[in-house]
């Protein structure tokens, strides 16, 4: 499964608002509900903080993952936010985050939810994948790059 299947461009945020961790997971949640007609904001922050809870998802310089599995979801969903300002998340190192990968999946989807965090995380050790993603100024053009990174990663 690519990233870019679960996280069409309307999933992608450029210029969040908020500046701190609660600020952020309640922006994404809020975009992602709105988007998709759901009502369940307050059942997927439930589980995103839960998550979150056990130990910062703010592990790599920079970026953030939050993620959940969570039955108020049907499907795997993604949504990215770009800060250009930087939000304090109690990261691990401590840093501010600009680049914010929320990921949501049902409770029987959890190998393929595994599967998508890894080739995440594997686009991720890219350094310029990072600094491509976190200067561009609109989510189709952060579509296009994600898609062109991921189509790379399958070739090699």
């Amino acid at each position: 499964m690519f990233l870019y299947d679960v996280v069409p461009p309307e999933m992608i945020i450029v210029g969040l608002n908020a500046e701190n961790k609660s600020g952020i997971l309640d922006e994404l949640t809020e975009h992602f509900c709105r988007i998709n007609k759901s009502s369940s904001k307050n059942e997927i922050l439930s589980a995103i903080r839960e998550r979150e809870a056990k130990m910062s998802t703010g592990i790599l310089k920079g970026v953030a993952i939050p993620h959940a599995l969570t039955n108020a979801v049907k499907e795997m969903h993604g949504i990215i936010g770009i800060s250009k300002k930087g939000i304090s998340y109690g990261s691990l190192d401590g840093e501010p985050v600009y680049l914010v990968f929320m990921i949501l999946s049902p409770r029987e989807c959890s190998e393929k939810y595994l599967g998508l965090l890894t080739r995440l995380a594997t686009l991720l050790q890219k350094p310029s994948f990072y600094e491509e993603l976190r200067v561009l100024d609109s989510s189709d053009e952060a579509y296009k790059l994600i898609k062109q990174y991921e189509e790379n990663l399958s070739i090699s």
